[in-house]
Order: C-alpha cells, then sequence, then structure tokens
C-alpha cells in the first residue's frame, strides 16, 4: 500500500486479446498505454468500462499523466472512440493537467501514421508522433 504520493491511484488493465487492445494505467510511471488491435465484435462493450473508469480517474487526476498509443490497427468505430478517450484528456488539460501523448507507429506503417496525424490536428494537447523499426 502505497499511499505517500497522497494520490492513492490504483492500476487500471484491460487485457490485450486478438480483437481488443490492451488498456493499462500504470500508477507509479503515471502512464496510460494503448496496444494491439482495436476489432471488437461490439465497440461500445468494449469502451464504455474504460470511458466509466477513465472519467472517474479525471476527476482526481495525477498532475502528469502521458498516454502512449502503439496500435497495430483499429476500426472506424474504434477511431471515433479513441478520439472520444483523447477529448477527455484535452478538457483536463484546458483545466490545468499536463499530459502528453506518445504515437507510437511502425516506420513502414504508413496508415497508423496518417491516423496519428489526423489526431494531432484534432486534439489540442501535446501530441507526439515516434516511428519506430519494426525490431524495437
Amino acid at each position: 500500500m502505497h499511499h505517500s504520493n497522497g494520490e492513492g491511484l490504483m492500476p487500471y488493465i484491460v487485457k490485450q486479446t486478438s480483437k481488443t487492445m490492451g488498456f493499462e494505467f500504470n500508477p507509479d510511471t503515471k502512464t496510460i498505454s494503448l496496444k494491439g488491435k482495436s476489432i471488437p465484435e461490439d465497440n461500445a462493450i468494449f469502451f464504455e468500462p474504460i470511458l466509466t473508469w477513465l472519467d472517474g480517474f479525471l476527476e482526481f487526476p495525477p498532475s502528469y499523466i502521458q498516454i502512449v498509443v502503439k496500435l497495430d490497427y483499429f476500426n472506424t468505430s474504434s477511431s471515433k472512440y479513441l478520439l472520444e478517450i483523447f477529448k477527455k484528456f484535452e478538457k483536463k488539460s484546458i483545466q490545468g493537467l499536463k499530459v502528453v501523448i506518445h504515437w507510437i507507429y511502425e516506420e513502414d506503417d504508413w496508415d497508423m501514421r496518417d491516423c496519428g496525424l489526423d489526431y494531432q490536428e484534432i486534439v489540442k494537447i501535446p501530441f507526439e508522433l515516434v516511428e519506430v523499426s519494426e525490431t524495437d
């Protein structure tokens, strides 16, 4: 039990599957990571618990959050939910939360790069595109 930081933050983990992304909050590093594929049978059923968790989390967030997105593929309805997630952080950043998004894509994956560029245009928080080689 570490409450010395006065933030009593708990980890939150949604395990990655072949069709749904992993979503994890690590309270030690203040990092939220999204990774894998997002092609759930039903996007609402998959994303609603995450959005509900985020709403609670963002009521009393730590002073700084980094979001690391390393997705291989996602479908159109997932992209709308991703935007909704980013917008929740954007809203808090206006109120003073320090937040940065790292959008990680493999060097030949132009689709994921373009998606990142699209979000970078829309979302008004620091949004960094990070190219990695496939061996990383």
